[in-house]
Order: C-alpha cells, then structure tokens, then sequence
C-alpha cells in the first residue's frame, strides 16, 4: 500500500525544506500520496470521515511539518484532535484504525542541531519536543517509527531579521530530500 503524508505548512510557497520535500516525494505517485492540509481545507474545517477514509486506504503514516513554537502547526494540531476519534483510532469499542499503522514525523526545524540539545539554548532535545505524539501514537497501538529531521533553516533571533531564513545550498538540500525519500522508504 502506498505512504500517506500528511503536509501542514501555511505558507508551503515560501518554504524551503518542506516544499522540497514534496517536490521529491512527487516523483514517485505510486510510492506516496501527499496530502496538503492546508490547500485541502484552507477554512480549516476538516472532513473528519474523509480524512479517515483517506487513512485507512493507506499503509504508512507521516506527517510532515515544520516546527511552530516547538509543536505542530495549528491546523495539524485539530486534525489529530478531530480525527484520532474515539472508537476510531483508539476505545473499548473498535478504535484500532492505527493499529501497528507504522508512523512516523518528517520535521524542520528552524534551530540549529546544537541548540536541540540538552546542553544547548532550548535544553531539550528534538525527540524530547515531539514526545507527545510519539505517546499519542503509542496510545493508538500505532507502531511510532522515530523522526526525520532538518535543522537550521532559519538564522539565530538578532543575528538578521526576525524570521529571516539561512541560506541553504543546494547540495545539502538535495541529499536532505534523497535522506527522506529512504527515511520513507525504510518504515
């Protein structure tokens, strides 16, 4: 059965890592199917039904994001309070839809690896940061299979402009977007 990947980035034009990501991912239509949260329901209502439909259709699982406030964008955030339902993906009674499902997160992180360190600016490290949803998925019986990750997009705050993205070349984002594709791959 073919990959879903679940993308939420607001702004996937203006992305860098993500929309490079996904330009790889489109390569292989008969390996993944990319499904872009925020072009599928640009009001934010989600089609609960359709989107457990869409899951349960697949094999694997990945959602894709970059990291807001060191979490998930926000629409991401009420898919999976929508559509993780009771009975559905978890209960008594049924609920086994991500059951040993494998799936995993693909990250950007806009820090750099240093500063996801316990000894580094934040103190956590990435995998401490995104340990809800690896419990949220256990919860799920899912079978959680880790994390992809790029680091560094964006500059330190007061280095240059607020938000203001690094300057990343396009070697390092080639074989980042190579790295991801066998990430999948290796589910």
């Amino acid at each position: 059965m073919k990959t879903l990947v679940i993308v939420t980035h607001p702004s996937i034009e203006a992305s860098v890592i993500n929309k490079r990501w996904i330009e790889e991912l489109a390569k292989y239509p008969e390996k993944y199917t990319i499904h872009e949260l925020h072009k599928a329901y640009p009001d934010g209502n989600i089609d609960v039904a359709k989107e457990q439909q869409l899951v349960e259709a697949h094999g694997n699982l990945v959602f894709q994001f970059p990291i807001y406030w060191f979490n998930c964008p926000p629409l991401l955030k009420k898919w999976l309070d929508e559509v993780l339902a009771y009975g559905w993906a978890f209960g008594s009674k049924g609920g086994d839809n991500l059951k040993n499902r494998k799936v995993a997160l693909a990250v950007s992180a806009g820090a750099t690896e240093e500063n996801y360190r316990e000894e580094g600016k934040y103190r956590y490290t990435l995998a401490q940061v995104l340990a809800p949803f690896e419990i949220s998925f256990l919860y799920c019986s899912a079978d959680y299979r880790s994390y992809f990750a790029f680091y560094g997009i964006e500059a330190e705050p007061g280095e240059n402009e607020p938000g203001a993205a690094v300057e990343t070349s396009a070697s390092k984002l080639e074989t980042n977007a190579l790295a991801y594709v066998n990430f999948i791959d290796s589910l």
